[in-house]
């Protein structure tokens, strides 16, 4: 492992190696058989069968932050969609093991730690995403439970997940303290959905809730507490989207590495010339700086440090802009056949806009690290 990865244990070295070989030799060709736009079932299966999901999902807590981290670099240097089919499994099944019914624990989370059931993440709505607490899908009282009424936009999984963690409002003008998490099956009453088509091949669609019945045992957490069940999963799934983004900026930084000591032009190669390598070196160096940027907020997470939620903005905005800068300028570099459909540049370039507004876009991430920059200020 080269002085990159340094800061790491042995351990987590190990696994980030792990992690990368089977990206490489087991999950992308599991990918490229697959149809894009649509969940890869036998993606899924693969990474609960090589434990990477039930590592993720052990009963009694989180996964540390920063092994989350090394796994989602890993994945990402050799198959950014099977780090997406991983952390999104994962995003979603993370309510039901830290907040759900003894009931739905033992339901659900056998099945999605094996890979065999499907969970989705159900927060986004088509009025807004980053504004959480003003979210208007309804959950009201019916007998011993709830009716849910509402729409969901940009789910991933969606509408092909098993599970889904929902988010609804059930006090009305409460703002972020009337939010409910229900854990509710796709097979529900009422529950109705369709793929939305994106740049990239990400499993993602619209879900539409037409009274759909949910019981007070598929409560995820306390009534009006929801809002805490989503940050939690936030706060530890945010640095980890710049992990991501580190993943596929360094595989974009090789690739524009090797193509510049191969490639002649003028009768030199692409890495005698200033203006290519020069580049490079500020993407290296930027390429390293998020990385640990990512790995410091995850250890502060971890730690139970005060400041993690400033720590992981900053940890995703300069990742997510920093992987998108790399990509860019490994494309420059390669020229227009980095543009053709299919070309690992070009995948990655489609795969790696979305991390600048999922989970936060990077005005949020800024919104937040502002405020608490304020709020450390002495009174006057």
């Amino acid at each position: 492992m080269s002085a990159q990865h340094a800061h790491l244990s042995p351990e987590q070295r190990e696994l980030l190696t792990r992690c990368e070989e089977l990206a490489r030799d087991v999950f992308e060709p599991m990918v490229r058989a697959g149809e894009a736009g649509h969940v890869n079932r036998r993606l899924n299966a693969a990474l609960g069968e090589h434990g990477l999901l039930a590592r993720a999902l052990r009963h009694g807590g989180d996964i540390a932050a920063v092994d989350l981290c090394v796994i989602r670099e890993g994945l990402a240097r050799h198959s950014p969609e099977s780090e997406t089919a991983f952390a999104v499994q994962c995003l979603g099944s993370h309510p039901l093991l830290v907040a759900g019914h003894a009931a739905t624990r033992d339901e659900w989370l056998p099945r999605l730690a094996d890979g065999t059931a499907v969970a989705a993440f159900a927060l986004t709505e088509p009025g807004g995403g980053s504004d959480v607490a003003s979210l208007g899908l309804r959950a009201e009282p019916d007998g011993d439970g709830f009716r849910l009424t509402g729409e969901k936009a940009f789910i991933s999984n969606a509408p092909e997940a098993d599970i889904y963690a929902v988010f609804a409002r059930t006090t009305e003008g409460a703002g972020a303290r009337g939010i409910t998490c229900f854990a509710v099956p796709a097979a529900s009453g009422g529950l109705s959905g369709e793929t939305t088509p994106l740049v990239s091949g990400h499993p993602i669609g619209r879900l539409t809730f037409d009274g759909v019945h949910a019981t007070r045992e598929q409560m995820v957490g306390e009534q009006d507490r929801g809002f805490g069940v989503a940050m939690r999963t936030l706060d530890l799934f945010r640095p980890s989207v710049g992990a991501f983004a580190v993943g596929m900026a360094q595989a974009a930084l090789d690739a524009a590495v090797h193509h510049a000591a191969t490639r002649t032009a003028f009768g030199h190669p692409l890495s005698a010339f200033q203006g290519v390598t020069h580049q490079l070196a500020d993407v290296a160096t930027r390429v390293q700086a998020a990385r640990l940027l990512v790995h410091a907020a995850a250890a502060a997470y971890d730690a139970r440090e005060p400041g993690t939620t400033r720590a992981s903005a900053m940890a995703k905005l300069f990742a997510t802009e920093a992987a998108t800068d790399a990509i860019d300028v490994a494309i420059q570099v390669h020229g227009a056949r980095a543009l053709e459909r299919g070309h690992m540049l070009e995948r990655l370039y489609r795969e790696v806009r979305g991390t600048r507004i999922y989970e936060g876009a990077s005005e949020v991430q800024r919104e937040i690290v502002a405020r608490e920059l304020f709020r450390d200020l002495p009174p006057a």
